[in-house]
């Protein structure tokens, strides 16, 4: 940059000292990592020590000054006793409005961000400057602020006019270099493009250009491979369940990493996992790898060199990524034990029986069948997998997504994964039955060992090893969209049409009371939010991944906001900043949270600005209420809601 723009720039800006610190550290110590809160000078005075700046060494003997920007990371080695240095943090602000050549010029060159280093040929008047205005700091008086300010421009004005004579060369920062370093030091805490480009004090859209210039990936994509990369391999290298996994690579809520994960690699976490562990007890079986859509066979990384000022582009292989899962020997020699006994069985029951094919589609259509239904012990039905034959009336059945509705017809499964036996709305009814695992990782051998006659799973990927089991039936999760089509499908598929018809009309009775009860009170125009404090940012949901959205939005009928209502009903989870929340912002806000309350929201800077917020419209529920989205648990989440919003049940 030549100086006489970046003096132009000083002349321009409104200038602020914001800290000045005097340190002294002793021999051993180090002070690592620590990022510049501001701009800011580091002026050495005593002793040696070994400095780097965002990586780039500096060997600081006595009298040293350094420049760096917002955000760059500061590390310093004592290799002498007693090292003293002194750090001057500003700000710099150009006013508006300016000349567009200035605005520019700041946006592509900001001398606030170089960084340099030199030893200064008169460092005394240097040093007599620092300690005067470390002093005047100390006292904290207006007119002692004014004074460090004026001897601030004095101590800026000594360093240019050296720089200058000694031909000192300034460095322009590595803007995606910054942005990598934080983005591997912070991947665990909610991570944003406007906020990183705060935090390194660039705009939010020169950020996003040079780190997708540089990377090929946008900021947040590769905030999420960094993220999925440290979850494998703390998949690979400790026993922590999926939720603790999630919540240490920054996801509070275990669904939408799962929902992640399983985008970025093509599998679930919990398939992951398993196929870990079948791998190091030996199995032979080669599984798929998966393929990332923005990252073409190899997942790219970056490495930083501690000592180095750049970052290296490294390929990196990807862990295998497995699409089934081997049974373990346990689970396989009784997986063979039940096929054996299964065929002596069979051998004595076939002599008297007849098949009959009685197909069910998957809308919950029964197709027509040519065959006698004389005695009928067996049915066949098509699904997504083709015709699977179960039996005419199964008795022991594991089902995983779809308990509600099993339980709505009466019918009770004889294991669940373990987050449906914590399910408030029916948990009563689930007396005896056996814990399969978590949803994502089921135990294989307790399944075996449960002897079940039908399996009725939502995970499409599990559907081989289920298979082998026992007679499964594959209905990913979305196909049928609502709760009715639910009800149906299974009603038809257990032969409980009735209760079905009868669970159905007592629902559509009571959800017509519900939406009546809501339309007395909510004007017709009014939209609603639905979502879930994740920390630092906020999850907002469609109508069809729980947290109330398939009450409010499917039962009640409510809208959501205009202008985001087509992505949300597109992507079902967005994940939002604090600066964007108001755009997705209702009139009434439905909110997940274990911790706060609305008391708490009415002092948070955001959030107390939302009118829902101002108007006492936020209605707060743990995530073991909200969560679930089976039909039992959509309309018992209706009514709660419409008592609220009538005014007959406070938060």
């Amino acid at each position: 940059m030549e100086w006489n723009d970046h003096i132009r720039l000083w002349n321009h800006a409104s200038i602020k000292v914001l800290d000045v610190r005097h340190n002294r550290m002793k021999l051993g110590e180090e002070l690592q990592s620590y990022r510049l809160p501001a701009s800011g000078f580091v002026y050495t005075t005593t002793g040696s020590a070994n400095v780097r700046l965002d990586g780039q060494p500096y060997r600081a003997e006595r009298f040293h000054v350094l420049h760096g920007g917002k955000g760059m990371c500061l590390d310093i080695d004592v290799t002498e006793e007693d090292f003293d240095y002194y750090l001057i943090f500003y700000k710099a602000l150009i006013p508006h409005p300016c000349r567009q050549e200035i605005l520019s010029l700041m946006e592509t060159n900001s001398p606030f961000h170089m960084q340099y280093g030199f030893a200064p040929q008169h460092p005394i008047s240097l040093f007599r400057i620092v300690n005067v205005m470390a002093q005047e700091w100390q006292v904290s008086h207006a007119l002692e602020r004014f004074h460090v300010n004026t001897l601030f421009y004095q101590f800026v004005y000594d360093v240019f006019h050296q720089l200058q004579k000694q031909g000192i060369h300034t460095t322009k920062p590595d803007l995606a270099a910054q942005a990598l370093r934080y983005i591997h030091d912070h991947y665990m805490e909610p991570i944003t493009l406007d906020q990183l480009a705060q935090t390194l004090n660039y705009s939010a859209k020169n950020l996003s250009k040079v780190f997708k210039k540089v990377t090929g990936h946008s900021l947040i994509d590769y905030v999420i491979q960094v993220r999925i990369h440290n979850a494998k391999e703390l998949m690979k290298n400790t026993s922590a369940t999926i939720q603790e996994i999630a919540e240490s690579v920054g996801y509070s809520d275990r669904l939408y990493f799962t929902r992640i994960f399983k985008k970025y690699a093509g599998i679930s976490p919990g398939s992951f996992k398993d196929g870990l562990k079948e791998s190091k007890s030996g199995a032979n079986r080669l599984y798929r790898s998966s393929r990332l859509s923005i990252v073409p066979g190899r997942l790219q990384r970056y490495n930083v060199n501690r000592y180095d000022n750049h970052y290296q582009y490294k390929g990196e292989n990807h862990l295998p990524m497995y699409k089934g899962l081997k049974l373990s020997m346990a689970a396989t020699l009784l997986f063979c034990f039940a096929l054996f006994m299964s065929a002596c069985s069979t051998g004595a029951l076939n002599t008297n029986t007849t098949t009959v094919e009685s197909k069910v589609t998957s809308k919950g259509e029964i197709a027509p069948s040519n065959k006698s239904e004389a005695v009928a012990q067996t049915r066949v039905i098509t699904t997504i997998k083709g015709d699977i034959e179960i039996p005419a009336h199964p008795e022991r059945i594991v089902v995983d997504l779809y308990l509600g509705s099993f339980i709505a017809l009466n019918v009770k499964p004889i294991g669940t994964p373990e987050l449906n036996l914590k399910n408030p709305y029916f948990a009563e009814a689930l007396t005896g039955v056996e814990n399969i695992g978590e949803y994502e990782s089921v135990s294989l051998e307790k399944i075996v060992d449960l002897q079940p006659d039908l399996i009725v799973t939502g995970n499409e990927a599990a559907y081989e090893q289920y298979s082998k089991i026992a007679p499964t039936i594959v209905v990913p999760f979305g196909e049928l969209k609502n709760t009715h089509e639910e009800l149906t499908y299974f009603g038809k598929l257990l032969g409980k049409e009735a209760e079905a018809e009868a669970w159905l009309a007592d629902y559509d009775q009571r959800i017509a009371a519900a939406k009546a009860k809501v339309e007395s009170v909510i004007p017709s125009d009014a939209v609603f939010s639905v979502m879930q404090d994740w920390g630092g940012n906020t999850g907002v949901f469609g109508d069809n991944f729980g947290r109330g959205g398939q009450a409010v939005y499917q039962a009640l009928g409510l809208k959501p906001p205009t202008q985001v209502a087509e992505q949300l009903m597109k992507e079902q989870i967005v994940e939002v900043s604090g600066e964007k929340l108001s755009d997705f912002a209702g009139d009434y806000i439905i909110l997940t949270s274990d911790t706060l309350t609305v008391a708490d929201l009415k002092t948070e800077p955001i959030w107390k600005l939302l009118d829902a917020v101002k108007n006492d419209r936020v209605y707060i529920w743990g995530k073991e209420r909200s969560w679930y989205f089976d039909p039992i648990a959509t309309l018992s989440q209706t009514e709660e809601l419409a008592a609220w919003l009538a005014g007959e049940k406070k938060d």
